[in-house]
């Protein structure tokens, strides 16, 4: 079956359009592969504009992977912005791969990855233009199975409606398996048809298949019970987890990107989970346990990766890269091994906690200091104590004043708002902390050369955390908290000029939230709001508020239920979650006494260096803590 390339359409669009280059593909690292020798075909698409999708490592790592198996034939492709989506409707200018701009229609798989649930209206957008059927229940067996992924697949039941199926965890393992599955029942014929394929997939009991699970109600609008409408299905599907990341070294070869893109760096995972236990933070719950990247592992990936893509600055990633057991090693291996080159490190997520003079020398040896941002996320000790970042004052300052005396004159701090318990007090906190910070840099070098930026984020509470019962603070209350703190900042003229304040409203929040924790009533709001034009939700510029208010009054009332009783609704102990039936490894019960904890200003330790607190993921999840010290050094590989 030979699929017709859409490229001569396209082109004679792309001057009419902004920033055509992003539509045009043949990146280093793309890989082109034969249609007609691939026996599984997968389109991969993170739901943002190329800019932000292409530098997605979760994205890059599968597309790997799934290319390097002889028979399988992986592409990427993005969110269209409107004006080539106009564009493509008017001239009948399908939903494209950018490596050989072949229709999406045409694949196997069709693979989504949400890191934020405020892709979903991009999803809808790219479907229509693909022509696959939003319901999933009316598509054919020409059609792709669509497979969403990402952390916020752990609650896919707002879009249950429109994919076929979702896989929770991690995914390098899983497109192999699915990918196999295909492969077989391709072979065999497709005996079943689609109804088969998705059988097949689910009993696996690692892939969640929506249409095999009926829900029931309560008549006060909460759920009673999610049962499997298949004897073959599980009643419960549970996360994947890669133990051994040292077998999965990628991306080898990173996509080196045309267009300008948020992030151009190598990136390399260092390691996996984390262990602090911050009750609002889904990442950390759901990607337990800790497993490490071994220290030569990382040295050879950064070389490799280096060497293939000419990048001139090393990220090291994970949700807490400074946590690594042998960060110090890592960091001096790699300065020394690129001193005098144009090469720079950085660490995108840095505790408070864990930054110290060391690893500021080795940031900062070869004269480039890239951008330093830690996260005390609460403004006052209190409010610390609830979420259980476990930061005290004393270490901020130290560690800020660490930086700027080693040459860097400006930090951001990022905290959040709206946090269970929070006050007026505890927001108006964080500017006091801001001012400590400034005078405490001025003294230290005695330069008035010396900023922060106080950057604040609306709290949002996830599925598979401690805060997943708590209400959310509406709107309105976050507008004036921010308002009051804005006010704090600048009440010292000398100290506010050095401080840049940068902040998101409560609107944005507060519909994240409806996503975040919605159940399959959302599908309706999502769609109807589709409908009305609304897309890309995680840009300002094109996030209305007003049309998800008014989506939300139009639809939800027949379902007796509202906007606010899904977001500033606190929850019972006992209500039936929409993603109970979908296993993180996380015991309820456990999540539920950490809420009470939370409460009580009770902080919990890291477990990775403490007796187990029995969460419940090791046991259930068959895995372990993996850490360091493994006693070997990053030397240089070989002399740059």
């Amino acid at each position: 079956m030979t699929v017709v390339n859409v490229f001569d359409q396209l082109e004679r669009l792309l001057p009419q359009v902004s920033k055509p280059i992003q539509y045009v593909g043949g990146e280093l690292g793309a890989v082109v592969k034969d249609w007609d020798s691939a026996a599984v075909r997968w389109a991969l698409m993170y739901p943002d504009a190329y800019e932000v999708g292409l530098p997605n490592q979760g994205v890059q790592i599968l597309y790997e992977v799934l290319n390097e198996q002889p028979d399988v034939l992986a592409e990427r492709t993005y969110a269209v912005w409107p004006d080539l989506e106009n564009l493509m409707r008017e001239h009948g200018v399908p939903q494209f791969t950018v490596e050989a701009h072949r229709p999406v229609r045409a694949f196997d798989l069709f693979g989504i990855s949400f890191a934020t649930e405020l892709g979903y209206t991009n999803m809808l957008t790219a479907l229509r233009l693909a022509g696959i059927p939003l319901d999933a229940r009316e598509r054919s067996d020409e059609d792709p199975v669509v497979v969403a992924g990402g952390h916020a697949a752990f609650n896919p039941e707002p879009i249950a409606d429109f994919i076929d199926a979702a896989v929770l965890g991690d995914g390098e393992e899983a497109v192999l398996e699915i990918t196999n599955i295909v492969r077989a029942w391709k072979a065999e014929g497709s005996p079943g048809g689609r109804d088969e394929l998705l059988l097949r997939l689910a009993r696996t009991e690692a892939v969640y298949v929506p249409r095999f699970y009926d829900v029931d109600y309560l008549p006060d609008g909460r759920i009673q019970r999610v049962v499997p409408n298949r004897h073959e299905v599980p009643f419960r599907v549970r996360k994947r987890t890669t133990m051994d990341l040292d077998a999965w070294p990628y991306p080898r070869k990173p996509l080196v990107p045309l267009a300008e893109t948020v992030h151009e760096r190598y990136a390399v995972e260092i390691f996996r989970g984390c262990t602090r236990g911050c009750r609002f933070c889904q990442a950390g719950m759901i990607t337990r346990p800790v497993r490490e990247r071994s220290i030569t592992t990382v040295g050879q990936m950064v070389r490799d990766g280096l060497e293939f893509s000419g990048f001139s600055e090393v990220g090291l990633l994970s949700l807490s890269s400074a946590d690594h057991s042998e960060i110090g090693d890592i960091c001096s291996g790699l300065a020394q091994q690129y001193e005098g080159t144009n090469v720079s490190l950085s660490l995108p997520s840095t505790r408070v906690d864990a930054f110290n003079i060391t690893l500021a020398e080795e940031l900062s040896r070869n004269g480039r200091r890239t951008g330093l941002t830690f996260a005390p996320e609460g403004g006052s000790e209190r409010i610390r104590r609830v979420i259980n970042k476990m930061v005290s004052e004393e270490d901020l300052i130290r560690t800020v004043v660490t930086a700027y005396t080693n040459g860097w004159r400006h930090v951001k701090l990022y905290f959040m708002c709206g946090l269970p318990t929070e006050t007026d007090d505890d927001v108006v906190q964080i500017a006091r902390l801001a001012h400590e910070v400034i005078k405490a840099g001025r003294a230290a070098t005695g330069s008035r050369d010396i900023r922060c930026t106080v950057s604040i984020g609306g709290f949002v509470p996830k599925p598979h955390t401690p805060f997943q019962w708590a209400s959310m603070a509406s709107p309105a209350v976050i507008d004036e908290r921010l308002r009051l703190l804005k006010q704090a900042i600048n009440s010292e003229k000398s100290l506010g000029r050095a401080i840049g304040y940068r902040y998101h409203d409560g609107k944005p929040s507060l519909i994240e939230a409806l996503l975040a924790r919605g159940d399959r009533r959302v599908g309706a709001v999502i769609r109807r709001v589709w409908e009305s034009g609304q897309r890309f939700d995680g840009w300002s510029e094109h996030f209305s508020y007003a049309r998800w208010v008014d989506a939300a009054t139009e639809v939800l009332p027949q379902y007796g239920v509202d906007l606010d009783w899904f977001t500033t609704r606190e929850r019972e102990e006992n209500e039936v979650l929409p993603w109970d039936h979908l296993d993180s490894g996380l015991d309820k019960e456990w999540l539920w006494q950490d809420w009470q904890d939370s409460l009580r200003e009770y902080e919990q330790d890291d477990c990775r260096w403490t007796p187990c607190f029995d969460c419940g993921v090791c046991p259930s999840m068959d895995t372990q803590i993996q850490v360091g010290p493994t006693g070997k050094k990053l030397l240089p590989l070989t002399p740059v």
